[in-house]
C-alpha cells in the first residue's frame, strides 16, 4: 500500500453554494467526511496542497490522514469532483474508514517476467484487456500493484481473473464471472487485419484507374466521330 498522506484542514462554519464559492475564492476547497457510522464533518482544504497531492498519482488509493483540530481522521478519498474546463478540484468527498473496515478500490495490474513467456519470445503480443482490478481489501492492506506472472504463455492463451494470487485481505469485486485481463495474440493477426485494409485500398484505386481509362476511352472515341 501507498505510504499514508496527511492532509491539514479546518472546520467549515457555513455550508451552501455561496460558503464553497467563497472558500474557492480564497485558495480553499470544501471537502466532507462521511460513514463509520459517524455524523459527517465539513472540512476545507488548502487547494495548493491538494493539487499536490492529486498530482501524486495515487491519491484515490491512499490512506488519508485529515489533520482536524489538532486530532488525525483515518479516510480514504472517494470523489473528487473537478472544474470541467480547468481541473482545479472542487469538492473532495472522504470516506471515514475503521480499523477493520474493507472498502472497494481500483489498483493497477503489472506483467511480470515477459522474457519467460514463449508466446511473447516468437513476437506475440500481450494485449491487456483491463489495466486496473476492482478489488475489495482491508483499510490498511490496500496493495500499490497486482504482479501478474506470464511465465509459460503462448500465443492464444488468455489470462483470467482466476488464476491471479491476490494478497491477504484482498479479493475481487467483481464475483459473477472469470473475466478476462489479458491475451496473447499473434502479431500476424494484427498484420493481417493491415493487408486486408491495404489490399481493400489498393481495389480502390484499381477502380478508379479502370474507370479513368474507360472514360478516356470514351472522350477519344467522341473526336473521332
Amino acid at each position: 500500500m501507498s505510504d499514508a498522506l496527511t492532509l491539514p484542514a479546518e472546520a467549515r462554519e457555513r455550508a451552501g453554494k455561496g460558503a464553497s464559492r467563497e472558500l474557492r475564492r480564497n485558495g480553499r476547497v470544501p471537502a466532507v467526511i462521511y460513514g463509520g457510522n459517524e455524523e459527517p464533518i465539513t472540512i476545507h482544504l488548502e487547494a495548493k496542497e491538494l493539487m499536490r497531492q492529486l498530482n501524486l498519482g495515487h491519491f484515490m488509493n491512499s490512506i488519508v490522514q485529515v489533520e482536524l483540530d489538532g486530532a488525525q481522521v483515518r479516510t480514504i478519498p472517494k470523489d473528487v469532483a473537478l472544474h470541467p474546463v480547468t481541473d482545479r478540484p472542487l469538492h473532495v468527498d472522504f470516506l471515514r474508514l475503521s480499523k477493520d473496515s474493507k472498502i472497494e478500490v481500483q489498483v493497477p495490474v503489472v506483467f511480470i517476467n515477459e522474457e519467460e513467456s514463449p508466446g511473447l519470445k516468437k513476437g506475440g503480443v500481450l494485449n491487456v484487456v483491463r489495466h486496473e482490478l476492482d478489488l475489495v481489501c482491508k483499510s490498511d492492506a490496500i496493495p500499490d500493484q497486482i504482479e501478474i506472472d506470464v511465465t509459460g504463455k503462448e500465443v492464444g492463451d488468455s489470462i483470467h481473473i482466476s488464476e491471479v494470487t491476490l494478497p491477504d485481505g484482498s479479493e475481487s469485486a467483481i464475483t459473477d464471472r472469470d473475466f478476462t485481463i489479458a491475451t496473447l495474440v499473434a502479431p500476424s493477426a494484427l498484420k493481417k487485419s493491415e493487408e486486408e485494409e491495404t489490399e481493400g485500398e489498393g481495389e480502390e484505386v484499381a477502380a478508379d484507374e479502370v474507370e479513368a481509362t474507360a472514360q478516356k476511352a470514351d472522350e477519344e472515341g467522341g473526336d473521332s466521330e
